[in-house]
């Protein structure tokens, strides 16, 4: 009898959300992983941990995370999609579909974006980019 492989654990969404919402707050502050890390006596590793849902965050850990990115606890949970679109994948199991514009928002990228868009003054430029946008996409240039 050959043993069982062992079962590759799966990310509580919860736990993904609460560590993407960290991951959010240290990038638009400009924090390092190392310098978050230092902060709670952890690891960089540790850190990046968390902001993955590997591992899960404790509510005192929470609450020092974040007095130290200075938000209220329940910054973590706000737009939370707990009730994901659930489909099934090709064996049967569930799997959960993650909602697009919050991985985008919560991205490096998405981050970027939304730092460089806030940071034009003039409305007009801005409505004059969100056209601009707009109007790509409709013609299938962004990809």
């Amino acid at each position: 009898m050959e043993p069982t492989a062992a079962k590759k654990k799966v990310p509580n969404p919860a736990d993904v959300h609460v560590g993407a919402r960290i991951r959010m707050r240290r990038m638009i502050l400009g924090i390092s992983q190392e310098k978050l890390g230092m902060a709670l006596g952890v690891t960089f590793q540790q850190v990046q941990k968390y902001e993955k849902g590997a591992t899960r965050v404790g509510a005192g850990r929470l609450l020092e995370i974040a007095n130290f990115l200075s938000v209220p606890v329940s910054y973590f949970f706000e737009t939370a999609v707990f009730e994901a679109l659930e489909t099934r994948g090709p064996n049967g199991a569930i799997v959960t579909a993650i909602n697009e514009f919050d991985q985008f928002v919560k991205s490096s990228e998405g981050i970027k974006l939304n730092n460089a868009f806030l940071g034009i003054n003039d409305p007009a430029v801005r409505r004059h980019l969100l056209d601009l946008v707009v109007s790509m996409s409709r013609t299938g240039q962004v990809s």
